[in-house]
């Protein structure tokens, strides 16, 4: 049996596009949900839903129709089959990758990391299941769709997944004064505070904030800040990602 045979022996040309646009609905379900996450700034955005969706619609298309090779044109079964469960191992695939991906995600300070790797990983172990099926159509699609996905919204990104984590410490005379002079500041630098801890001290307020931002802090606007204030004992300003 040929290649194209085999190829056109399990799925007609218009039953291998409507596996397609099923895939491309669910990125687009996916996408609705993930906006309205970003919008409030949940660690979970635009990436991860498509990536996620996309990836359970695949693992049911795989479920529903990956086997049809096990059957002869008139519907009997070909040897060796009979009483089998093609779909035991696929199963445990899904639940053991899971156990994967929550090795990839961790927790730094107020923000986390690792959730979209995370759901690459899974949704790879989708198109492997879909290949091991037979179902090459979808596989090969579903992996072009993704990559096309990953490469714009990391190019053009939207809503929470444009801003970057950065952690801002200070360590100042007077705090109480020193707190309005810093509202005004991230108002400015159009930063939102996710995670905080303020130690105060008999002589000194020390300020350890996790803020999510746009536009990184340069070094210019940063030393310019912390000049301008006296109170401010000493200063540092990291990325996180």
């Amino acid at each position: 049996m040929t290649f194209l045979s085999y190829f056109n022996s399990q799925f007609t040309l218009s039953q291998h596009l409507d596996l397609c646009l099923r895939l491309v609905i669910a990125c687009l379900c996916g996408a609705a949900i993930g906006i309205e996450r970003s919008r409030r700034f949940k660690e979970a955005g635009i990436r991860t839903h498509i990536i996620v969706c996309c990836a359970a619609a695949l693992m049911m298309v795989v479920s529903k129709y990956g086997f049809v090779d096990l059957l002869r044109p008139d519907g009997s079964e070909l040897a060796g089959v009979r009483g089998a469960d093609p779909a035991r191992i696929a199963a445990q695939v899904v639940s053991g990758i899971s156990f994967l991906c929550a090795g990839v995600i961790f927790k730094n300070g107020g923000t986390v990391k690792g959730l979209t790797t995370a759901a690459g990983v899974w949704i790879t172990s989708g198109i492997g299941l879909a290949v091991g099926a037979g179902m090459l159509v979808p596989a090969v699609f579903t992996t072009l769709l993704v990559c096309l996905l990953q490469y714009f919204m990391h190019r053009y990104a939207i809503g929470a997944d444009a801003y970057s984590a950065a952690r801002l410490q200070f360590t100042v005379k007077n705090g109480y004064d020193f707190n309005s002079a810093l509202e005004r500041q991230l108002e400015s630098w159009n930063a939102q505070i996710t995670d905080s801890m303020i130690t105060r001290r008999p002589d000194t307020t020390e300020y350890d904030l996790t803020v999510r931002i746009r536009d990184e802090i340069t070094y210019a606007e940063f030393k310019a800040f912390t000049t301008t204030r006296e109170d401010i004992l000493s200063a540092s300003n990291s990325q996180i990602r």
